[in-house]
């Protein structure tokens, strides 16, 4: 068994099996409905933890419905039903979970308690989100973009906007999928260097171009962002629209990038903000597609964290 962290710390044949593994089990149920139970239970008579220490829908639902698909049970605990390191340690809490479970995804700010969840856990664990990494998501929108125009390696990734915890596993993946990966955004707001120079060491070097409609071109994907956390601050917002306006990608920068060119975003969104409702809606957008897909490429990694 083992644990599902991020992108760059696990291997690349393991993430390839995971996207193929995450394909076939949604051909699989094509055709039944929402609630049927996949034709195998790889996970009868297993129980997983949903921990969220920070508000969810996709991560939340798909994770859920998910594993009852595969014929586990789940067990969703928010950070105020646990008071996940206040009063009892990250590590007695993993201790304690692990006589009572047989996998934890965690949902959480501080990529620490991720690692020292991991590291006292006895069961594996998923990385739901971090305030660095969102390695689930990105499994997703490969999933989607290899759905949709066939294999990634080799494509050219645009990304506009904010350098976070998002692009940083699409970062992770540029190097593991060997896809060529571009960031558009103001330099206040650039990736994490560690991420860059991962990229690099695989060959895979991460292009900065600080105007969008140059690092568009030829582009055969479109990834954006929103602007906004939810905790931000309003004084933070306002800075961060005024940074990132120039970077909205709207129909005129979608039209720069290959005709056949996707757009993706990991949502939920500010619509006509980060994107404008006609690119989100319009004929590039796969981005529900992706929402769905987060169900079936999470199922994958389930599975994989269990050896089943």
């Amino acid at each position: 068994m083992s644990s599902f962290l991020d992108i760059h710390t696990t291997d690349p044949a393991d993430l390839r099996a995971m996207i193929d593994q995450g394909r076939a089990m949604k051909d699989a149920r094509h055709g039944l409905p929402k609630g049927a139970p996949d034709a195998e239970q790889p996970l009868a008579n297993r129980m997983v933890a949903l921990i969220f220490e920070k508000p969810s829908t996709r991560t939340r639902i798909s994770f859920d419905v998910g594993i009852r698909q595969m014929g586990g049970q789940t067990m969703v605990l928010s950070g105020a039903d646990m008071q996940l390191g206040h009063g009892e340690t990250i590590a007695d809490t993993a201790r304690v979970l692990s006589r009572y479970v047989d996998l934890i995804m965690i949902r959480t700010f501080e990529e620490q308690t991720l690692h020292e969840m991991a590291e006292y856990a006895d069961v594996p664990v998923i990385n739901g989100l971090t305030n660095r990494t969102h390695p689930c998501q990105i499994m997703a929108d490969v999933m989607t973009y290899e759905e949709h125009r066939g294999p990634i390696a080799g494509k050219k990734v645009v990304w506009s906007g904010d350098g976070n915890n998002v692009f940083a596993s699409f970062a992770h993946a540029a190097g593991q999928f060997g896809f060529d990966l571009t960031f558009t955004g103001p330099p206040t707001l650039d990736p994490e260097r560690e991420w860059l120079d991962f990229c690099a060491a695989k060959g895979h070097p991460v292009t900065i171009d600080r105007n969008p409609e140059r690092a568009v071109e030829g582009a055969d994907l479109v990834v954006t962002d929103t602007w906004v956390s939810m905790h931000d601050p309003q004084s933070a917002r306002e800075r961060r629209h005024n940074q990132l306006r120039p970077y909205q990608v709207n129909e005129h920068l979608m039209g720069l990038a290959k005709p056949d060119a996707l757009f993706m975003h990991c949502l939920p969104a500010h619509r006509d903000d980060e994107a404008t409702s006609a690119v989100m809606d319009g004929p590039h957008s796969v981005i529900f597609d992706e929402a769905e897909n987060r169900l079936h490429a999470q199922k994958a990694v389930v599975r994989w964290c269990l050896g089943l």
